[in-house]
């Protein structure tokens, strides 16, 4: 009897296993189909994801990626999860999450409304201000000098239109020059092309860290917007949003993400071993201490 008993629990344990399997639903099933995950990583976001002098992604949402694969694999019981990556840029990141080739997004992306209508983002894991970065020979300290000047952002970012929109920015007409990615705005910056460079203020410190000639530039003017930095993945697919959300808020609990908030920003990193001494603000600090995923409006109340 004993025999049929542990005979008949196995059934039930398989048929359950069956069940919990068939009622999977969008990225974890399809997770759970191909044996693997696809992270959109970015090439010179720095510190939140960039490439080494190997040419591989690292960087602090990198490693908070990592994480959440590691999540996904221990929630479906995979023995082994293949985590691939795939290059995005400012202009194709959204179109990547919404078409199912990049599942997780883990680059510099600013969580607001209008996004929010076509992908969801995870708990907030970074905040940043967006500012202009210069040349100090240039003499350019606020947004009131730049009329009728070049001035670089990236393709597919919100830059121009927060200058735009600013009170000391409304009624300046400059010249919008824009590059592929980050590193082709500062380029513009270096070469002269622009005069200023309109981004995160954590990116700009990176790839002025990065540069050749760090002393060469500052980061000046009013802070046009506090843009909350998340995670990206598809809308409306709740069993992996759970899955995203719970790991980034144990993070936060566990203190790992301090850890790594460290590791990125105070301290030498890849590849040259340059410390961006960049503390944590004070809404980051509140944002971990109470995570969420609200949008960059809520910001502004």
């Amino acid at each position: 009897m004993y025999k049929y008993r542990v005979l008949f629990a196995l059934i039930l344990g398989c048929a359950a296993h069956a069940a919990a399997a068939e009622t999977l639903d969008g990225t974890l099933k399809k997770v759970k189909e191909t044996g693997a995950i696809t992270l959109g990583i970015r090439e010179a976001s720095f510190p939140l994801s960039y490439l080494d002098a190997q040419q591989q992604p690292i960087g602090y949402h990198i490693d908070i990626c990592k994480h959440i694969a590691d999540a996904v694999k221990a929630k479906l019981a995979l023995p082994k999860l293949e985590v691939k990556t795939q290059a995005v840029t400012s202009q194709n990141r959204i179109p990547l999450v919404v078409n199912g080739t990049v599942d997780l997004e883990c680059g510099s992306t600013t969580n607001n409304l209008d996004r929010q209508k076509q992908v969801a983002f995870a708990p907030t894991t970074f905040v940043t201000n967006v500012r202009m970065a210069v040349k100090k020979s240039s003499g350019i300290k606020d947004l009131d000098q730049l009329g009728g000047k070049p001035v670089a952002t990236t393709t597919g970012t919100t830059s121009v239109q927060l200058m735009r929109s600013h009170e000391k920015g409304k009624n300046i007409d400059f010249k919008e020059v824009y590059g592929k990615d980050h590193a082709d705005s500062f380029l513009m910056l270096e070469t002269d092309r622009a005069v200023a460079f309109v981004m995160d203020d954590n990116l700009i410190a990176g790839l002025i860290a990065n540069s050749k000639t760090p002393n060469d530039y500052a980061i000046v003017g009013p802070a046009l917007s506090v843009e909350p930095i998340a995670i990206m993945l598809r809308r409306d697919d709740p069993q992996f949003k759970a899955v995203v959300d719970e790991t980034v808020k144990q993070m936060a609990k566990s203190g790992e993400l301090t850890k790594l908030y460290a590791k990125w920003f105070m301290a030498p990193i890849p590849p040259k071993g340059i410390n961006m001494n960049f503390p944590m603000s004070e809404p980051l600090k509140a944002l971990i201490a109470n995570p969420n995923d609200n949008p960059a409006e809520s910001f502004k109340k």
